[in-house]
């Protein structure tokens, strides 16, 4: 049996509600407590496009694994199951059709009826009423009428009025986003070798001579006669001289553009269909 603690853990725990396989059926929804035991004996599942249909499940054999909730039901069990709306209180009625469901499934019999469900996000156990597997339907006895003053009566469960309500499923379709993946920049360091030619100069000595002549010979007479004599001149020359300075060149970074694209969805609807026995076709309104 589920516990009140640990009805706490899954109510905060945001865990899912798996098949008898292990088979995601969908979130944890609500649970729903009995008005006179006060033990939890319902949850719903968060069914359907992007959780919008919850559908109540029995707790019986229900077993807690972590944050989940495992059940003796199939997921397509689980979205079969009569429509209920969650709005904080199971009635009898409600409770009766969905153990009828379930229990066709080949899961047994329940335990008797309770008096009301009631929302702490909790439901309660549903009492059968005496000698109801005996009859071919819990209405089956009743007048024409109906219990409600209905005409006719509902063969399938207790009678509610004098129409039937056709269903059909609608896909709704929209867009999530994820991630698709990641781009950077990165900034790398390479060398390579520049080859540059530059003109250089450099001085070489050149010998010159000059003969005696009147205008050069009183500068070559001044001096003595025989003497030894030393001359030196300074040689230059340019080389290369490299220099290399950082300058920018150029700014690059990320930007992103969105592009649409189109996709198609299938999905498999469910529609209600109302068949017709022994009417006369001719006479319909």
């Amino acid at each position: 049996m589920i516990t009140r603690q640990q009805i706490d853990t899954l109510q905060t725990g945001g865990g899912d509600v798996l098949g008898p396989d292990g088979e995601k059926i969908g979130g944890i929804g609500g649970f729903y407590v009995d008005d006179d035991t006060d033990q939890p004996n319902w949850v719903t599942v968060k069914t359907g496009l992007f959780g919008t249909h919850e559908s109540f499940v029995p707790l019986e054999s229900a077993t807690v694994q972590g944050q989940d909730l495992q059940v003796p039901y199939t997921k397509d069990q689980v979205k079969d199951a009569p429509r209920v709306d969650p709005d904080g209180h199971l009635e009898p009625g409600e409770e009766e059709r969905l153990y009828r469901h379930y229990r066709s499934d080949g899961q047994g019999r329940h335990a008797a009826a309770s008096n009301g469900l009631r929302g702490e996000g909790v439901r309660g156990e549903y009492a059968e009423p005496a000698g109801y597997g005996e009859r071919e339907g819990y209405a089956g006895d009743r007048d024409a009428e109906g219990a409600g003053g209905t005409v006719g009566r509902d063969t399938s469960g207790p009678s509610t009025d004098d129409a039937m309500t056709r269903s059909e499923q609608r896909v709704n379709v929209g867009t999530e986003q994820q991630e698709a993946g990641r781009a950077r920049l990165r900034k790398y360091v390479t060398t390579e070798n520049v080859t540059k030619t530059v003109p250089v100069q450099r001085e070489e000595v050149r010998l010159e001579r000059e003969p005696i002549t009147d205008e050069n010979r009183s500068a070559a007479m001044d001096g003595p006669e025989i003497s030894e004599e030393e001359h030196e001149v300074t040689l230059h020359e340019e080389r290369p001289v490299v220099e290399k300075e950082t300058v920018p060149v150029e700014r690059v970074r990320l930007g992103k553009e969105t592009h649409t694209d189109e996709e198609t969805v299938n999905e498999e609807v469910a529609k209600e269909h109302i068949d017709t026995e022994g009417i006369d076709e001719g006479r319909q309104a």
